[in-house]
C-alpha cells in the first residue's frame, strides 16, 4: 500500500500506513546509528548519536504500543524516504576524508532524518487526536519532543564547534 494508493481510504488508513511507515524508519535508525557514531570523530557528537540510539529503541517500543492501542498489527512498510536519507549520508560519509567535514556532514544527515521524523509524528498526532486516539497521541507526543530535542543538541553541536572545525 503506497501512499498515494486506492488502498487508503480514510484518515485511519492513512493514520495507520503512516505509522507503519515511521516505524519502518526507527527500525532502520536503529541499524544505521551505530554505523554513524562509528564514523565520528567528535566524542560528543559520537555520544550523542549512541544516547540517541538508546532512544530510538524505545521510540520504536513506543510505536508497537501505539499499533496496540489501535487494535492494528504491528507491521512496517518500506518507507523510500528514510531509505534515501541512510543512503545519502553513506555515500556523502564515504566521499569525505577530512574527519571534520565528515562530521559536519554527520551531523547534516542525522538532522534530515530528524526532520523527517518531526514531520511524521506531528501529523500522526494530529491525526490520532481526529481520530479520538488522544491516549495514541500522548505516547507520540513523547517521541516528538525527544526529536525535537535531539535536533536541537545537533545544531547546538553543529554550530558550537563542528562547523567551526570543519571550516578551518
Amino acid at each position: 500500500m503506497g501512499l498515494f494508493t486506492k488502498d487508503i481510504k480514510t484518515l485511519n488508513d492513512l493514520f495507520l500506513h503512516q505509522l507503519q511507515d515511521i516505524y519502518y524508519a526507527e527500525e532502520q535508525l536503529v541499524k544505521a546509528l551505530p554505523k554513524m557514531a562509528e564514523k565520528a570523530t567528535d566524542k560528543l557528537l559520537k555520544q550523542g548519536f549512541l544516547t540517541h540510539l538508546d532512544e530510538t529503541k524505545t521510540h520504536v517500543q513506543r510505536l508497537e504500543q501505539v499499533f496496540q492501542m489501535h487494535d492494528a498489527d504491528v507491521k512496517a512498510v518500506d518507507c523510500p524516504a528514510i531509505d534515501g536519507i541512510i543512503e545519502e549520508a553513506d555515500e556523502v560519509a564515504g566521499e569525505i576524508a577530512d574527519k571534520a567535514v565528515l562530521d559536519a556532514a554527520l551531523i547534516n544527515a542525522a538532522q534530515a532524518a530528524e526532520h523527517y521524523e518531526i514531520t511524521r509524528y506531528g501529523s500522526l498526532i494530529a491525526w490520532a487526536k481526529r481520530l479520538g486516539g488522544n491516549d495514541c497521541a500522548g505516547v507520540l507526543q513523547k517521541t516528538l519532543d525527544e526529536e525535537k530535542a535531539t535536533d536541537k543538541k545537533l545544531t547546538a553541536l553543529a554550530d558550537s564547534k563542528v562547523n567551526l572545525r570543519a571550516a578551518s
